[in-house]
């Protein structure tokens, strides 16, 4: 049997009203937690060794898959919460497949 490859949801936002965010902030792991979501980055510290420093704090959501990931995003529970982020912040999101553990 193949090894699943796990995907990474990375976002870098830039909070620019905190309280149009707060909905947000309050809900969102009940959305990603029925997907096998995992919250493994939320801000911190951090360091530019290349390029450009990201304009807001990172994120990074892991899932088992590709396909659990998209799901997450496209799922209702999540898109009816997705605009108290677009009020409340700037963010550029990526899905990344990770390396299939080899273990």
């Amino acid at each position: 049997m193949e090894n699943q490859k796990p995907a990474f949801f990375i976002f870098d936002s830039k909070i620019t009203n905190i309280e149009a965010l707060a909905p947000y902030i309050e809900k969102v792991e009940e959305t990603y937690k029925p997907f096998g979501g995992k919250l493994i980055v939320q801000g911190g510290k951090l360091e530019v060794f290349e390029g450009y420093a990201p304009q807001g704090i990172i994120v990074v959501l892991r899932f088992d898959n590709m396909e659990k990931a998209k799901a997450w995003y496209a799922s209702d529970s999540y898109q009816a919460i997705i605009s108290y982020r677009h009020a409340g912040a700037q963010a550029n999101g990526w899905l990344v497949e990770g390396l299939a553990e080899t273990i």
